[in-house]
């Protein structure tokens, strides 16, 4: 074999005596474990922590809005505020043209002393109408004991009458019976010529007495009849007399009565006189913040119209809407941490009230759950909280302004 052919040794490689060995990385246990503690630790502080509260971000600052309207029809006069201005319970606001109103008020106290006057005059003629009722009573009962008394006086003439009569009719009876038996012996040429003339002289006048006496008794039965018919017209006289007068009584009683209602509504025509008179000065009713002024001078306004709007700045709270599965544990009394975000600052709070309803059912358009298209939906109620008194910069708040009421629950 040649020497071209040979084999030659591979050359070493180069070993670097500077170079160490690189020791593998192990994971540690210990510090999974350690991240797992943390994380699972603040899971549970963060639900424990989140467990005593409850919070919304649906809430809002509320108030009284008092709206300012005139109670009359009138003119506008002066105007003493303007929006933003605050004022104070009772102060003047506007003022509107009395000069209507006072005349009015003249022509009611006229028809109230008109009223009175005819009242008064009324009065008098309740006793005066007892008298001559009782007068009136007095003389009937007289005229029919006069109109009895007369009726007596005449049934009696009327018995004497008939007395007479029958007594005539006896002696006309004997002077005819004498008459009739002279007639025989004057026939007879038995008796003179002057005794027969006397019998039949006698007999005529005694058939006149009683045709006379007669006449008499006629005349004495048409007296009785005359005297009965009296006393049944004053009988009847007297028992309407006794009739109409506790009806006269009671027509000027009720006369009276007209005449004092007449009286009061003129009264109540007058009062409210004199309270338009008054409401011609609008005053401020509680104390707040002017807004929404519509109130101009020569303006004519109308009974009812609005002019002003009165938001009750110090007496404020919030209207938190929490979703009902959040009012398990909200109760009245509990604290409230409420966060403006206007001011960006926290006030303290108390939960005043629980809603009545939820915030659906008060809508213009409330669901209808029964029609068939039914979707549950997590309903929102109001819950009222009060803010407490004492806090710095509640004067800065304002009904509209979004706060985040955070309740601590017990």
């Amino acid at each position: 074999m040649s020497a071209a052919t040979e084999t030659q040794p591979l050359p070493q490689a180069t070993v670097d005596s500077t170079a160490t060995p690189q020791k593998a990385r192990r994971f540690n246990p210990f510090i999974l474990v350690f991240i797992l503690l943390v994380l699972v630790a603040a899971v549970v502080g963060w639900y424990l922590y989140s467990a005593g509260f409850e919070d919304t971000d649906d809430a809002q600052v509320d108030g009284h809005l008092n709206p300012i309207a005139s109670r009359i029809d009138g003119t506008i006069k002066y105007v003493y505020v303007d929006d933003n201005q605050t004022v104070e319970a009772g102060k003047p606001l506007v003022e509107l043209d009395p000069s209507d109103n006072q005349v009015s008020l003249h022509q009611t106290q006229a028809q109230y002393d008109q009223a009175m006057a005819q009242l008064s005059a009324a009065h008098p003629n309740l006793p005066i109408t007892r008298i001559s009722n009782s007068s009136d009573l007095s003389s009937g009962e007289a005229k029919v004991a006069a109109a009895e008394a007369a009726l007596a006086a005449a049934q009696h003439d009327l018995a004497s009458s008939n007395a007479k009569l029958k007594e005539s009719q006896a002696v006309n009876d004997r002077s005819q019976a004498d008459f009739s038996r002279y007639q025989i012996l004057y026939d007879k040429k038995e008796v003179s010529r002057a005794d027969y003339d006397q019998y039949r002289a006698s007999a005529a006048a005694q058939t006149q007495t009683v045709a006379s006496n007669e006449a008499a008794m006629a005349s004495a039965q048409q007296t009785v009849e005359q005297r009965i018919a009296q006393v049944s017209q004053q009988r009847s006289k007297l028992k309407q007399t006794e009739s109409s007068a506790p009806l006269q009584v009671a027509i000027r009683e009720a006369d009276i009565k007209s005449q004092q209602a007449n009286a009061e509504s003129a009264a109540a025509a007058l009062e409210q006189s004199k309270l338009n008179l008054g409401y011609t000065r609008i005053a401020a009713p509680v104390a707040g913040v002017i807004t929404q002024r519509s109130a101009e001078v020569g303006a004519r306004i109308s009974k009812g119209q609005q002019l002003f709007m009165i938001v009750q700045t110090g007496d404020l709270w919030v209207t938190a809407n929490f979703k009902e599965t959040q009012l398990a544990r909200i109760h009245p009394g509990q604290h409230v941490r409420i966060h403006v975000d206007a001011l960006h600052d926290d006030f303290d709070g108390t939960v005043e009230s629980m809603p009545a309803v939820t915030g659906s059912r008060t809508s213009v358009l409330p669901p209808e759950n029964a029609t068939g298209n039914y979707v549950k939906v997590i309903q929102r109620l109001p819950v009222r909280i009060r803010f407490n008194n004492g806090q710095k910069d509640l004067e800065k708040l304002r009904p509209g302004m979004s706060v985040e009421p955070k309740v601590h629950l017990d």
